[in-house]
């Protein structure tokens, strides 16, 4: 769904509900669900206070939650809103321990996408793949984790045939002269459970089809030059509110823990949503809490919106901002809270992530003792992180409140930096660094459990395979081509008697030579075979794997360079874990290759390796 659709509507009723008589629905109340209790109280829009959050099933969580319609590209708007509910997932999962199933619904049939397809001459499938993989780009980048399960409109229609079937039965919704099917909120009579409305209200203009202007399509007849599905009522498409309702229904079933989206959705997505499903399942609470986001807007606000042209798309905005400093930008603010961007709000979300940045770096040049100044009072800091560790789950678990947590991870980072550039004389009595790790961890740890990408460079390298497969590829390539360029230049040098160009690759050579040993120091043995090893499998001698090797690294006479590392890449599939580009001497066959491997302390390769548990790369 579009997290941002009809938002005015959403203000407008509430000004008519102030002022206009509304007939209270006695039965419109929400229910204490029982099962888990989690320790946690989140906002109840229905109550309009804090409630526990009780789950159906320990320490697992289903949850809902509206996604994009994918016509166009996603705006830093919609970015804030599946930022924030990333950062609660992340909280459910990584502090407390549940195990989150998130079901992601994406709208690929709509008036926007028909209209957007039909302006830029596209079909409408190719239209919103495009998108939708956009999208999914977007999202990786920001570091948001992808939902558990995605699920499609068009792919669910069927389903959402017989979903409104069994409304229609059960006497909740009629069928119009055009082929489509409302439902009859006067048959319902906890509609307003989630946003009061005036069921007495007057519609603002004649209406030809429908008995109420609250009334609400489930089913849309079909327009000539539409797409549409064959149905009991005719040719259609399905209504927008019902696609959710469906998809979580054939997700979760008769009820689930928790549905978000954003503020706008509240009314009349959301509270059609528990109508229709209310009714389909026969139940009296299908969703236990509805959390909703609190709307990106600009100075005086105004909505950052298509329709006002005034937004700033993910990508552009990613090439000023990282998506740390983003983050930051949302941890700085309560889930529920609308938030204003402007260059101050986002001057100061930068100068927050340089400060976190910044403190784990000296954190860490102390503990390691590159830094000997600081007067660390032990005891009093390991007090202060004891009392911060309780306060931020405290904090967590009261509404997922992560600004008033950060305030209290930079209280934490600014006693120990007070503790790290105080001058002294006396470095032996005064250093402290276990302490001081203590305090960079939990920081560390806590940051990343939120979703930022904080560490310093050796917890990069060590962490990351893939930053340190280019790594360690980058610099034994440059090394060899080096090496393999003053082999050459140096027995020209010799032939002609050159003493200048001599020396010159003679230290080209004593240079390479102290790579080779800097790596050898670092864990990372660079070797020169007839044949390099690059991999031993499980029950072979080093003769076959060699014999192996060699007819898989023949290549036909007369082909080009980049058609012999191709096939070589094609063909090398040992099980290695960094494999370096194999060096080519003027499209002359090849008798010697560098590659790179990760060998265990047990003898064997592992794909999952790390450097502080003993493994070594072999080239």
């Amino acid at each position: 769904m579009n997290l941002f659709k009809k938002s005015n509507v959403l203000f407008t009723l509430s000004r008519q509900w102030q002022c206009a008589s509304v007939r209270t629905q006695s039965n419109a109340k929400w229910i204490l669900p029982s099962g888990h209790d989690t320790n946690i109280y989140v906002y109840n829009c229905i109550t309009k206070k804090k409630v526990p959050l009780i789950l159906r099933n320990p320490n697992y969580a289903s949850w809902y939650m509206c996604g994009p319609t994918v016509y166009d590209s996603a705006h830093i708007g919609h970015a804030c809103c599946y930022m924030k509910f990333d950062i609660i997932r992340r909280i459910l999962c990584n502090h407390f321990n549940i195990n989150v199933i998130m079901v992601m619904g994406i709208t690929d049939i709509d008036d926007k996408i028909i209209h957007r397809a039909a302006e830029l001459g596209e079909d409408i499938n190719t239209l919103t793949r495009r998108f939708e993989a956009e999208f999914h780009e977007d999202m990786a980048k920001l570091n948001i984790k992808p939902a558990t399960i995605i699920t499609r409109v068009t792919d669910f229609v069927p389903r959402i045939i017989s979903f409104v079937q069994e409304i229609v039965d059960k006497g909740n919704g009629y069928v119009t002269v055009d082929g489509s099917v409302y439902f009859d909120t006067s048959q319902f009579d906890r509609y307003g459970k989630l946003f009061p409305v005036s069921m007495d209200e007057e519609p603002a203009q004649p209406m030809v089809d429908k008995k109420s202007p609250l009334d609400f399509a489930l089913w849309k007849g079909a327009k000539p030059n539409e797409p549409s599905w064959l149905s009991p009522w005719g040719p259609g498409r399905p209504g927008w509110h019902i696609e959710c309702s469906t998809m979580a229904s054939a997700m979760f079933g008769r009820t689930m823990d928790l549905h978000s989206g954003g503020v706008d959705l509240l009314f009349p997505h959301h509270e059609n949503e528990e109508a229709q499903s209310c009714v389909h399942h026969g139940v009296s609470q299908w969703v236990n809490y509805w959390l909703h986001s609190g709307h990106l807007h600009l100075k005086g606000d105004t909505k950052m919106s298509k329709s006002l042209k005034n937004t700033i798309s993910i990508r552009d905005f990613l090439t000023k901002f990282t998506a740390n400093e983003f983050r930051v930008f949302c941890l700085l603010s309560r889930y529920r809270n609308g938030v204003e961007y402007t260059d101050l709000s986002m001057e100061n979300a930068v100068a927050v992530s340089k400060k976190l940045e910044s403190f784990l770096e000296d954190a860490d040049a102390y503990i390691r003792g590159v830094s000997s100044s600081g007067v660390v009072d032990e005891p009093f800091l390991l007090e202060n992180l004891a009392r911060t560790q309780v306060q931020f789950l405290s904090t967590l678990a009261n509404d997922f409140d992560t600004a008033k947590g950060l305030g209290l991870l930079l209280e934490l980072i600014s006693i120990t930096n007070r503790m790290l550039h105080q001058e002294t004389k006396v470095v032996e009595c005064s250093r402290r660094p276990g302490a001081v790790a203590a305090v960079s961890e939990f920081v560390r740890r806590t940051l990343n459990s939120l979703g930022t990408q904080y560490g310093t460079n050796r917890d990069m390298v060590a962490d990351s395979p893939l930053q340190m497969e280019r790594m360690v590829t980058s610099a034994v390539n440059f090394r060899n081509l080096v090496r393999e360029s003053a082999l050459l230049d140096l027995k020209d040098s010799k032939k002609q008697e050159n003493e200048q160009r001599f020396l010159r690759n003679s230290s080209l050579l004593d240079a390479c030579d102290t790579l080779r040993k800097d790596f050898l120091a670092a864990g990372v043995q660079v070797k020169r075979n007839a044949v390099s090893l690059s991999s031993m499998r499980a029950g072979q001698s080093r003769k076959q794997t060699n014999d192996i090797i060699k007819s898989e690294t023949s290549y036909p006479a007369g082909q080009s360079e980049k058609e012999l590392i191709a096939l070589r890449k094609k063909s090398c599939h040992l099980k290695t874990i960094l494999t370096v580009s194999l060096l080519e001497r003027r499209k002359k066959k090849i008798d010697k290759y560098t590659s790179v491997t990760l060998k265990g302390n047990n003898g064997l390769t592992s794909t999952d390796y790390n450097y502080r548990d003993g493994y070594k790369a072999m080239v």
